[in-house]
């Protein structure tokens, strides 16, 4: 089975480092890098707004927990809000990212 993982950064660069050090340790397959959103949240009992960049990882539901703490040690925020969840997939994305456990990934071909 497949997984996602969500989790906002500060800005695209520090995504996308993040991102490309997860894939370079094959936790997962990819990573999407989206524009900045406005985030209003509740922190040490204030709130708080700012500007975010969305990421969605994609991995296998196998690799899901290790690419879980290793996004969370990676991060540069103390408490970095880090959602991860199994999902179905097409039978080529699944191949793909069946891929990482194999110590590679497929090109889906």
């Amino acid at each position: 089975m497949s997984a996602l993982i969500y989790c906002p950064f500060p800005d695209r660069e520090t995504a996308l480092a993040v991102g490309g050090q997860l894939v370079d340790e094959k936790l997962v397959a990819c990573i999407n890098v989206g524009g900045p959103i406005s985030a209003l949240f509740a922190w040490n009992g204030e709130k708080g707004e700012g500007e975010e960049v969305a990421a969605l990882l994609k991995t296998d539901s196998g690799l899901l927990d290790a690419a879980i703490e290793r996004l969370d040690c990676l991060h540069p925020y103390v408490t970095p809000a880090i959602l991860g969840w199994p999902c179905h997939a097409s039978a080529g994305t699944q191949e793909w990212l069946a891929g990482l456990n194999k110590g590679g990934m497929s090109d889906g071909s």
